[in-house]
């Protein structure tokens, strides 16, 4: 019964996401732009590091994590 829920809750929140995403592009706009956040491009290649992006994802990802598992 607990994967079940988990995975509805995983589902719920990826439509979320793909909604916001969709729909409201201004919203999500910031990702991959903060600072400390390192973007190298040359000629021939490109490089992307989301340093505090992903400390953002982690520490939402986090709390809504806790929201549903900690009852």
């Amino acid at each position: 019964m607990e994967l079940g829920r988990l995975l509805i809750t995983v589902g719920v929140t990826s439509v979320v996401i793909g909604l916001v995403m969709s729909y409201a592009p201004s919203l999500v706009n910031w990702f991959g732009r903060l600072p400390f956040d390192i973007r190298i491009e040359n000629e021939n290649s490109s490089v992307f590091i989301p340093i505090t992006s992903m400390l953002v994802v982690s520490v939402v990802l986090t709390i809504i994590v806790n929201l549903f598992f900690r009852r």
